[in-house]
């Protein structure tokens, strides 16, 4: 992260290079970014947001004179590529696992800090003097999810890598790795060639959604007395409700269906199994 811009409209954005080299975080890799992936990132994620979906953006794309070496299929065949940068914006980079790092690590002051802030930056509708602050956050957060994993297969997007580490608490599309579009339907489809168990397989993005929801409740929970963790539970599972609803609405729309029928679900689950036997 190098820094927060305000553009001329009042917008905020948190400007993000992607490829620049090792930092603290970097753990065991190189901090570098491949051409190829970064030419990928930048198309991708402004054809997103063009397709009408919360998305991380793409300023500009550098060329570098270093050489990267990758194994691009994890075939055990390293080859050098020629490196790049990607300058991203995004209203917040703040992921999930920011708040379960904490957590984990028993910093519950710093995770109370840290969520506030968030709250404060990017929740204007959320009153910082509510004692329910967190649970209407927390209830935010899981109504947008699910209505972001249904923008992503109205449009056959599969993230690749839907860990907590990649699932932004703006609902916003960020960290363009591994993903692909369907060319055709297929619920098993898998972008990520590393994805030996189909985890992360389009069909089952939802329930990793889900699953990604249930990590962040466990990280708010020391925040939480007990009324608030029984009344977070209830919101988390209504996280089915909330996505296939979304999921109909979106796909009705594709067919042009106007009004509500009871078999307008079964259409819709037809016709994609027609999809997949052609």
């Amino acid at each position: 992260l190098i820094g927060v811009y305000t553009n001329r409209h009042g917008e905020r954005w948190e400007l993000q290079l992607k490829g620049s080299g090792k930092t603290p975080y970097s753990r065991n890799g190189d901090g570098r970014a491949v051409l190829r992936s970064s030419v990928r990132e930048f198309l991708c994620s402004e054809a997103m947001h063009y397709l009408g979906i919360p998305t991380s953006r793409a300023a500009s794309l550098v060329v570098s004179d270093d050489d990267v070496w990758r194994d691009q299929f994890y075939n055990g065949n390293i080859k050098k590529e020629r490196g790049a940068i990607v300058l991203r914006l995004a209203k917040s980079w703040f992921r999930i696992g920011s708040l379960e790092i904490l957590a984990h690590s028993g910093e519950v002051d710093l995770l109370r800090r840290l969520l506030d802030f968030i709250i404060q930056e990017h929740f204007p509708s959320i009153a910082m003097n509510d004692s329910n602050r967190y649970l209407e956050f927390f209830s935010t957060v899981v109504s947008e999810t699910a209505n972001l994993i249904a923008l992503w297969m109205s449009v056959g997007f599969a993230h690749g890598v839907c860990n907590t580490d990649n699932f932004s608490l703006l609902s916003i599309t960020i960290d363009y790795g591994p993903f692909g579009f369907m060319d055709s339907y297929d619920p098993n489809f898998v972008p990520n060639t590393s994805d030996d168990e189909r985890r992360y397989k389009i069909g089952n993005q939802a329930n990793v959604g889900l699953f990604n929801l249930s990590k962040l409740l466990q990280a708010l929970k020391p925040l939480l007395d007990p009324r608030q963790k029984q009344l977070a539970s209830q919101i988390l599972e209504g996280y089915g409700e909330h996505y296939y609803s979304r999921f109909t609405e979106l796909f009705k729309t594709k067919l042009g269906l106007l009004g509500e029928n009871e078999n307008d679900n079964y259409l819709i689950a037809f016709l994609l199994k027609v999809s997949l036997l052609c």
